[in-house]
């Protein structure tokens, strides 16, 4: 709950910077982000409470800390993109994120795959992202070359 409050705070896909942004048309619509990330979100945190509660000792201590590190990196997107006004970052920061659910589903499926294939569509959405940031931060910098 605290990642999805912290990252949507960060965004704001009304600024003047973001709309002045060149995106593919393929991008969805403002509002489908918030209707994608409520599920996305709901079943990550049953699926990190699922393997979490299934593991004791250094195991579980592992899986805690990769899932922290996934949800810190999914915010701090938001705040590369949106606040820092970062493209580049932004691409750079779904890459990683991107790294961190391959190694997060890895981990839960050693001891729950259904909550490791709950985490799946989260993993979808977020390399959708990383093609859509990398195409906006394509667009943008020729943009600038030939402006």
């Amino acid at each position: 709950m605290a990642a999805a409050v912290a990252g949507a705070r960060a965004v704001d896909p009304d600024s003047p910077w973001y709309r002045s942004l060149e995106k593919p048309s393929w991008q969805p619509p403002a509002w489908a982000f918030g209707a994608v990330w409520t599920p996305l979100y709901a079943s990550v945190a049953w699926a990190g409470g699922r393997a979490l509660a299934g593991v004791r000792g250094g195991e579980r201590r592992a899986l805690a800390v990769g899932l922290g590190v996934n949800l810190a990196l999914n915010t701090a997107w938001n705040r590369w993109f949106f606040r820092r006004r970062s493209l580049g970052g932004g691409v750079a920061g779904t890459l990683l994120l991107d790294a961190s659910n391959a190694d997060l589903i890895r981990r839960t499926a050693r001891t729950d795959r259904a909550a490791a294939a709950a985490l799946v569509p989260y993993a979808a959405w977020c390399a959708f992202a990383t093609v859509l940031n990398a195409d906006i931060a394509r667009r943008n910098a020729a943009a600038r070359r030939r402006g």
